[in-house]
């Protein structure tokens, strides 16, 4: 007796696709939410760019944190703009397109961990670089100031390797020559603070680069932040860790 033929598979209807719909959905939303993250990230630099004064904006445009905010926001959302769109029509350039952008920066974020560590005293001295740019500059960013305030009352720090790296900046340069009245001077968040005092003194910076390092530091910090830095990095290398793998993973 003969075996009857198999029937053919008949088409595929036209909403048929090989992606799973979860993985799908899961995509679009994950690059959704950091699409809408770009966007106000971009928002925010540029609205901060525009209330700074032309000039003085000019002057500190390589430590200016509103051009980083939107230089990151951009590249986010070029590449978060990729992948939703890509995942949403299922269209295969955009999806590669944010493959080939991903793993990029992907590889970037390892090359740059492996250098910090390989080359930790270049490293150091990149960071010291930026750090004496900011000085320099403190007086011309109100947004970089503020960064700068907050790093050196987080860290309990002064200036780069020491308090006296303030003599960098114009206004705190202590030299006889410098008309500011902040001369010799070092900014209000260098300062000890002491929980129970009723009131502030906010000049208490005033003259410190002057003294030495004992009778500066009843008044001041007189540490640098980037051995703050240094240490911090060393004491908290786990909790860096697992925040490096918590952002490599969902790239991966």
């Amino acid at each position: 007796m003969a075996r009857r033929a198999a029937a053919p598979a008949g088409p595929l209807g036209d909403d048929f696709s090989f992606v799973s719909p979860v993985a799908k959905y899961v995509l679009f939303f994950f690059n959704l939410l950091f699409w809408v993250i770009s966007m106000v990230m971009v928002a925010v630099g540029v609205y901060a760019r525009l209330l700074k004064h032309a000039e003085a904006a000019m002057a500190c445009l390589a430590v200016d944190p509103a051009i980083l905010l939107v230089l990151v926001g951009v590249l986010t959302f070029l590449i978060t703009f990729c992948g939703c769109v890509g995942s949403l029509r299922e269209n295969i350039c955009l999806l590669q397109m944010f493959s080939v952008c991903l793993t990029v920066v992907f590889l970037l974020q390892l090359a740059a961990g492996v250098l910090g560590f390989v080359f930790s005293d270049k490293a150091r001295g990149k960071v010291s670089e930026i750090i004496n740019g900011a000085i320099v500059h403190y007086r011309d960013d109100l947004d970089l100031q503020n960064l700068i305030d907050f790093g050196q009352k987080e860290f309990s720090c002064c200036g780069g390797v020491s308090y006296k790296d303030w003599s960098q900046n114009m206004y705190f340069n202590c030299t006889a020559t410098n008309p500011s009245r902040e001369r010799c001077s070092v900014p209000f968040s260098c300062c000890l603070h002491d929980a129970g005092q009723a009131v502030i003194n906010t000049m208490c910076g005033h003259g410190m680069q002057a003294r030495g390092y004992l009778e500066a530091s009843a008044f001041i910090h007189t540490n640098g932040c980037i051995d703050k830095l240094v240490n911090w990095t060393h004491s908290n290398l786990f909790l860096l860790g697992g925040i490096a793998v918590g952002l490599a993973l969902p790239q991966v």
